[in-house]
């Protein structure tokens, strides 16, 4: 992160791979998991922060994205508390996207490989799981304050509708 090497903790996922369950929390508190997630396509787009540049824009996109995604679901998750996500999402219109936050258990970040260690915050990336959660596409991006590739995402996307 900013150039400085960062320990990710957790179990790496790669394609393939069946995508672990987790645990999250939704806007009102309330757990959110892999199985309420349905058969859907998923897009889980991981993040450090909402309040950050890069964080914001990945959001707006995969936001903007969505309406031309039909049944796709995407998930924003990161460390943020639930009520920051959702004036996050209020003061930016986000509408399309599914926030939520990883703050309590971290259950997301070490089940899919994405915790910081040195700053207990999730790197940058983008999982694609496909209708039965497998992994058909993950992103750790190199440099959390780098983009991550959406055009590569959306490709393998737009191959799994």
């Amino acid at each position: 992160m900013g150039g400085n090497p960062v320990t990710l903790l957790g179990n790496e996922i790669k394609v393939g791979d069946k995508g672990p369950d987790f645990t999250v929390l939704k806007g009102d508190l309330s757990p959110y998991t892999l199985k309420d997630a349905g058969d859907k396509i998923k897009i889980i787009s991981v993040v450090p922060s909402l309040d950050t540049g890069v964080c914001e824009l990945q959001t707006i996109r995969f936001n903007e994205e969505a309406a031309n995604l039909g049944d796709v679901l995407i998930l924003t998750i990161s460390v943020d508390l639930p009520f920051a996500q959702k004036r996050f999402c209020s003061a930016h219109g986000i509408d399309k996207v599914i926030t939520l936050s990883d703050h309590k258990d971290l259950s997301f970040g070490l089940n899919y490989g994405f915790v910081m260690e040195e700053l207990r915050l999730l790197a940058r990336g983008i999982v694609i799981l496909d209708r039965d959660n497998t992994v058909r596409y993950v992103e750790y991006v190199k440099e959390v304050t780098n983009h991550p590739d959406y055009d590569k995402a959306l490709e393998e996307v737009r191959k799994l509708m």
